[in-house]
């Protein structure tokens, strides 16, 4: 699965607010409705999450930090 991203500085705010948050999908979609409402005042609704969804692209550089929650989940060869 493709880790994707979302930034805050492509969303007017008067807090000039800078982070950024990585990881699959559904994690992201978590983290950015949370962190829209506690920083920001936002209400999680479902337009929210469409609007949050919308703006994801998709991570470059083909690094990565460890395995995704799949392969976590996988047993260790022998």
């Amino acid at each position: 699965m493709a880790r994707k991203l979302i930034d805050c500085r492509e969303f007017p705010s008067q807090t000039n607010c800078t982070l950024t948050i990585a990881g699959e999908e559904d994690e992201v979609l978590r983290a950015a409705a949370l962190h829209a409402t506690d920083v920001h005042g936002e209400k999680d609704t479902p337009e929210l999450r469409a609007m949050l969804r919308q703006a994801l692209k998709d991570e470059g550089g083909g690094v990565r930090a460890g395995p995704s929650a799949a392969e976590r989940e996988q047993p260790a060869p022998h």
